[in-house]
């Protein structure tokens, strides 16, 4: 992102990145640093940091591709080709991925609805932060999200829940802008 645009430009611009289309560089181990800095600065009622950050790059990436195919294989044997390849990519195809872990849970003063609505402010934010660097990213779940062996796998507790996975890189690729609602379908004045 040029440093000359501004941050209501960018906002109105906004959009992600095909992860099939990001890759390296990745940021440098002071750029992830910053991004992860940025990231957690979002709203948090009780000041409890309801989440946390799991960074994957490098030869783990592999190896829980490999456990991903695992996993799909046990639940559906006849996998194509392209889908067995799907599942050894898919922490592969950006160079870094970070887990958002949502650690809501009860709190006397803290819902839990709002606690999970910060965890998915730390996902924006991390989309934010790496498109002021210069970087690439996307957000995504996934069904590796809701499954018991695959979240064990990537280190997720049973009582966690996965905000989302942000792929980070770099990318030429001229990603076009999709469809976006109009103001009159999603917005209503009340009063009026």
């Amino acid at each position: 992102m040029q440093n000359d645009i501004k941050l209501a430009d960018y906002l109105r611009d906004r959009h992600s990145t095909p992860v099939a289309q990001i890759k390296g560089p990745a940021p440098s181990a002071a750029e992830l640093d910053a991004i992860l800095t940025a990231s957690v600065r979002v709203p948090d009622h009780g000041k409890i940091a309801p989440w946390r950050l799991v960074v994957y790059r490098g030869d783990i990436c592999k190896t829980l591709g490999e456990t991903f195919l695992d996993i799909a294989l046990k639940a559906n044997p006849e996998m194509t080709d392209a889908a067995r390849e799907a599942e050894l990519v898919r922490f592969t195809r950006a160079p870094l991925v970070v887990a958002v872990v949502s650690t809501a849970s009860p709190h006397a003063k803290v819902p839990e609805w709002e606690q999970v609505l910060s965890a998915g402010a730390v996902c924006l934010n991390m989309l934010f932060a790496a498109n002021a660097a210069g970087y690439v990213a996307n957000w995504r779940t996934e069904w590796i999200s809701y499954d018991a062996s695959a979240l064990a796998a990537l280190g997720i507790k049973p009582e966690e829940k996965v905000a989302g996975f942000i792929h980070i890189g770099s990318s030429d690729f001229p990603t076009p802008d999709r469809p976006r609602p109009e103001l009159s379908s999603v917005v209503t004045y009340a009063g009026e």
